[in-house]
C-alpha cells in the first residue's frame, strides 16, 4: 500500500492570546480553543487579524492551559506561533449594531507556541533552556 501525501499550508507570526476556553461539541470530544490576534504590516500602524484555534500541539495545549490566570489579571500574552489547516466559516452577528449581517471567522489549529511574552517579559522558553541552547 502506498503512502499518502499531503500539501501543508502554515501560518507563522507573532500574536496575541485571547477567550481561551474548552469547547464541547456536539459530537467528538472536548477540546482546548483559544482566539490568536495577530499583528502584521507595518510596525508604526499595525494591522490585526483573528483566527479562531483549535489548540492541537501537545506543548501548545499545556502552555495555553496555563495563560488563563495571566488573562484574568489584565496582562498582555504575546505568542510566537504556527498555525495550521486554515479555513473560512460564516456565520450571523446576534446581536450589536451589527446584528443580522453575515460574519466570516478565520479558523485554524495552533500547532507550535515558539515562544510567549507576557507583559513583554520573555517566560518560555525558560532561560535555562535559552542558555543551554547557545552552549
Amino acid at each position: 500500500m502506498s503512502e499518502k501525501s499531503y500539501f501543508d499550508l502554515h501560518i507563522t507570526g507573532l500574536g496575541y492570546v485571547n477567550r481561551i476556553r474548552e469547547v464541547r461539541p456536539k459530537r467528538g470530544e472536548l477540546f482546548l480553543a483559544c482566539d490568536v490576534v495577530a499583528i502584521h504590516g507595518d510596525a508604526e500602524e499595525p494591522e490585526r487579524t483573528r483566527f479562531d484555534c483549535r489548540v492541537a500541539g501537545q506543548e501548545a495545549q499545556r502552555l495555553v492551559e496555563a495563560m488563563p490566570r495571566h488573562l484574568e489579571a489584565d496582562r498582555k500574552v504575546l505568542i510566537g506561533f504556527k498555525l495550521g489547516d486554515l479555513y473560512a466559516e460564516s456565520f450571523t452577528y446576534q446581536e450589536g449594531e451589527k446584528a443580522g449581517d453575515i460574519g466570516i471567522s478565520l479558523k485554524a489549529r495552533l500547532l507550535k507556541i515558539s515562544w510567549v511574552r507576557i507583559d513583554g517579559e520573555k517566560v518560555y522558553p525558560p532561560i535555562e533552556a535559552r542558555n543551554e541552547e547557545t552552549a
